[in-house]
């Protein structure tokens, strides 16, 4: 049976070439190798679609499989749009967010607004500085110097540099709950998440005991419908944000003594961060009696009169990219997408006029983005759909590009770091492949670049989209072809 089924495909691979030799002059493209091609055959996974593209620093295709047809890329995606930022706001390039007072200090009261403008910043968090606070804490610094212990007016956030679109079109419903699908705003703080924290510590059938970043803060409410399960039983996730609310409900059922922890998406980024900065001066002593006010209207938005009490100038770009690529981080993507947007156009920055922007990026680059379809930046939706030879045929143009070096040093190394850091450990692989990951249900890509044994770099690219095994069989596929190229090339 094995071998009946090894024939057909042979036999169509021959009827295909005998087509291609007789029908003109049409584009010869190099077939996959038997090794490669008994792998795939002999995977559970042997009924999805596989792609793959390998081609060598000269551009010369080495192993090909369905390389001309569309696949979804998942986040392998964000090697193209990386590029586009890197290329359109340069490595270098730093956010601006600054805190404007509209007032004056009278004894020891602010009498007046304050207000903050929203640059699009994607980084005011705790993975880029030690404490995700650390900016509320300049600002209380700033105006306790000024003996301010009380706000006589309003917080307002200023977050119409983006449109009031959470998310990009395509994205599931059932993603929006969870750190990786939160909502895009101008104005963003922790990853537009709150880090809960569940520790199984009673009876078993009571309710384990939760806590959440920031100071437990009432902005959200959680419906705590947990279970403490025998110890050694299963532990079942679920969380789910009411969609519209900031009401979270939790029906996770956790074994005895287990701690879990889940960063969960916010409803109005923009309103979060008022909010949390709002409680943190009440909590270092300055009282707001005013409201929490967010403005969003782009067109009449001026900052005459207002005068500049601290600006918050943020690490360069070219950090931030390492951070998404490695992490695969999607708010970054769709954040920066909706900046290069306004940047380039210079208009109120949107999904589409950002994605705008990385398509005549890509076609700078050679892909034909006649039969590109974007639906997002970060490649989470569906609809995102690309081929593997133009994936390829990108990663080797952007080697003449003055932000290579940056584009390169911000890839995963496997077994190394990031998404691919427990990946290839025990394999030739380990730490000779550069790239990037990509996952979402029944998709799984990889794209870089591989050193091989005789110290050759391939360009790679596999996808296997539609397959209904385990993500784990699939990866280990990927690891027995990256195998294959590291000892054959």
């Amino acid at each position: 049976m094995e071998s009946v089924r090894l024939f057909k495909r042979s036999l169509i691979k021959a009827l295909l070439l005998s087509t291609f030799l007789f029908s003109g002059p049409l584009i010869s493209y190099a077939q996959i190798s038997s090794e490669v091609d008994f792998l795939i055959d002999r995977s559970r996974a042997n009924d999805a679609f596989w792609s793959i593209h390998v081609s060598d620093s000269l551009g010369n295709v080495l192993e090909e499989l369905n390389g001309h047809k569309l696949i979804r890329p998942a986040s392998n995606l964000k090697l193209i749009t990386s590029g586009a930022f890197l290329d359109v706001l340069g490595k270098d390039y730093r956010f601006t967010t600054n805190l404007y007072g509209r007032g004056e200090v009278i004894d020891n009261r602010w009498v007046g607004d304050l207000i903050i403008e929203g640059s699009g910043d994607p980084s005011i968090n705790g993975e880029f500085y030690d404490d995700p606070l650390f900016l509320f804490e300049e600002w209380f610094q700033v105006l306790d110097s000024l003996g301010i212990e009380q706000i006589d007016g309003s917080i307002i956030a200023y977050d119409g540099l983006f449109d009031d679109v959470p998310y990009p079109q395509g994205w599931e419903w059932d993603d929006l709950s969870y750190y990786y699908a939160p909502e895009i705003s101008a104005l963003s703080f922790n990853f537009n998440v709150v880090d809960l924290e569940v520790v199984a510590d009673g009876a078993v059938g009571s309710q384990p005991t939760i806590r959440w970043f920031p100071f437990n803060t009432s902005y959200v409410e959680f419906l705590n419908q947990q279970t403490i399960t025998p110890a050694g039983t299963k532990y079942n996730e679920s969380y789910r944000r009411v969609l519209g609310t900031n009401t979270i409900v939790l029906r996770s059922t956790l074994p005895q003594g287990y701690y879990e922890t889940e960063p969960l998406s916010v409803l109005s980024p923009s309103t979060y961060f008022i909010d949390t900065f709002s409680r943190y001066l009440d909590r270092s002593g300055i009282r707001v009696r005013g409201q929490l006010i967010v403005e969003s209207d782009y067109y009449s938005w001026s900052t005459e009169g207002l005068e500049v009490l601290a600006t918050h100038t943020s690490e360069p770009l070219h950090k931030m990219v390492t951070w998404m690529n490695r992490e695969s981080d999607n708010l970054f993507a769709e954040m920066l997408t909706k900046k290069v947007g306004n940047h380039v156009y210079n208009t109120q920055g949107n999904t589409e006029i950002g994605l705008q922007v990385i398509k005549e990026f890509m076609h700078e680059t050679g892909i034909d983005t006649s039969v590109v379809r974007l639906r997002d930046a970060s490649g989470m939706a569906p609809a995102t759909l690309i081929r593997a030879s133009d994936l390829n045929q990108y990663l080797n143009s952007i080697k003449n590009k003055p932000w290579f070096d940056t584009m390169y040093e911000s890839l995963s190394v496997g077994g190394v770091n990031g998404t691919l850091g427990h990946r290839f450990r025990n394999s030739t692989v380990n730490r000779n492949f550069y790239g990037k990951s990509g996952f979402m249900s029944g998709v799984r890509t990889l794209s870089g670049y591989l050193t091989t044994g005789s110290d050759q770099q391939l360009t790679v690219t596999i996808a296997t989209n539609n397959y209904t095994t385990s993500t784990g069989h699939v990866d280990w596929v990927h690891e027995k072809i990256l195998e294959h190229l590291y000892n054959n090339y």
